[in-house]
């Protein structure tokens, strides 16, 4: 493996430039940082460290892209299927582009982990997880639930696939951050799905959602 540096220069006792992982972790959470680590060192080489880099790396992908979308279709669901999965209908152009990408992914996330090339591993599942949200936008359920919150209807079909395929996205993240992908799958009802199997439609209709929001809150710098 390379080098940690802060900045450009090796962290060294007598420069003072040390930063104590412990303290870190005990700052923002061990997930939170392993996640860090492993996105931003590339394995053999050196790595920068910064904790402005930290902040910003977390707040992007983890309290951003990850944290709000877990939040952002759990309330959907919530607020129009009564906290249960709703049934799917059938899949147009936008659904099966999603569900293509997420049954794609989990290999080749494998591959790059076998690799050891865990932080484009990282990147993929993370490429995933913002997938997601385009998605939502493009649907926008909030809009098609108002002319139909039928179960089979556009709205439906659309927090369901999301809510699966940020279910396989999860545990795909699993093995970088086991704590906090727990407590997430565990708001999706997911604690019960063979964490190995990353196929889509495990996450079936009517599972209730558990309690609980993003365990990702923004990091607010002054």
């Amino acid at each position: 493996h390379g080098w940690w540096l802060m900045e450009d220069s090796k962290m060294s006792k007598s420069l003072g430039n040390v930063i104590d992982p412990l303290k870190l972790i005990d700052e923002y959470g061990v997930d939170s940082v392993r996640y860090y680590l492993m996105r931003d060192m590339v394995l053999g080489m050196d790595a920068s460290f910064t904790i402005e880099s930290f902040i910003k790396r977390y707040n992007a992908d983890l309290a951003n892209d990850y944290g709000n979308l877990v939040n952002r279709v759990t309330m959907l669901i919530v607020k129009h299927f009564d906290g249960k999965i709703p049934e799917s209908g059938d899949y147009d152009e936008s659904d099966l582009k999603l569900i293509g990408e997420a049954k794609n992914t989990p290999q080749t996330v494998s591959g790059l982990m076998k690799d050891l090339k865990i932080h484009k591993a990282l990147e993929n599942i993370m490429s995933l997880l913002r997938n997601i949200n385009r998605y939502l936008e493009v649907k926008a359920p909030w809009q098609s639930i108002k002319e139909n919150d039928s179960q089979g209807g556009s709205a439906a079909t659309t927090l369901a696939l999301s809510a699966d395929v940020l279910r396989i996205g999860s545990q795909l993240l699993n093995p970088v951050m086991p704590e906090k992908v727990q407590t997430i799958l565990s708001i999706l009802g997911a604690n019960s799905i063979d964490p190995s199997d990353t196929s889509v439609g495990k996450l079936k209709s009517g599972t209730v959602l558990g309690e609980g929001k993003s365990p990702f809150p923004r990091i607010i710098t002054e």
